[in-house]
């Protein structure tokens, strides 16, 4: 499980490494960081207007989302088919999962956009000596 502490520590670390970037490596790293940077907050607006799985496509995790639409029509599906009780848990398993989603979206994000950041560094990174960020394998 994520931990808060964890992630920002990581995220400091990021920045550090990035700052020993040459000046157009950090300007080309930057510009292609903000371009794919998510805010939290768009998160937790996807997960708590649409709690079927929508978030997950807005951090590229297709899978998840397809898992959780599926797990819904399925729920939705064992309802129609008398198997209430089974339905009912499935739909409320789903829900209770995604308000765990949501309560930490800004985790999530902020480790998503961790993720992101160590991608960019691996690209615009050549001139970082690897001594210095071991924690981020080669490419």
């Amino acid at each position: 499980m994520l931990k808060q502490e964890e992630v920002e520590r990581e995220e400091e670390r990021l920045r550090a490494l990035a700052r020993e970037l040459s000046d157009e490596d950090r300007k080309a790293f930057f510009e292609a960081f903000s371009k794919r940077v998510k805010d939290p907050d768009s998160y937790a607006v996807l997960n708590w207007f649409f709690p079927v799985g929508i978030h997950h496509f807005y951090l590229g995790r297709w899978a998840r989302g397809l898992a959780d639409i599926g797990l819904m029509l399925a729920g939705i599906a064992l309802i129609a088919g008398g198997a209430i009780p089974l339905g009912v848990l499935l739909i409320g398993m789903v829900v209770v999962w995604e308000l765990w989603a949501l309560f930490r979206s800004q985790v999530i994000v902020q480790d998503w956009n961790n993720r992101t950041f160590r991608e960019l560094l691996k690209r615009y990174g050549r001139g970082i000596p690897r001594s210095h960020c071991p924690h981020i394998p080669d490419a």
